[in-house]
């Protein structure tokens, strides 16, 4: 139930969010001069690579972590069924 809500806020969040706007200042320049030519796709386009840049390593490491979290509660759930065989074992 938890997951689920986490879920719909960050969807929530994800649709909610206005147009995110992530430029450095020789980014800017450029796309100025560009647009002042008459080429606004290159702004757009531009704007899209950088936050495709800024999301993707955090992917990776939110990935990474999942991993590891269910392969450590696999683990733990094989190391109390192992325990619970050697105390009833022992009785």
């Amino acid at each position: 139930m938890k997951n689920i809500r986490v879920l719909l806020v960050v969807i929530a969040l994800l649709t909610l969010a206005p147009d995110l706007m992530a430029q450095c200042a020789m980014c800017r320049g450029t796309v100025e001069s560009t647009v002042s030519d008459g080429r606004s796709v290159i702004a757009s386009e531009l704007n899209f690579g950088i936050l495709y840049l800024l999301v993707i390593p955090y992917l990776i490491v939110a990935t990474i972590g999942y991993l590891w979290y269910r392969n450590s509660k696999q683990e733990h759930g094989r190391r109390l069924e192992i325990a619970g065989r050697v105390k009833r074992a022992l009785s």
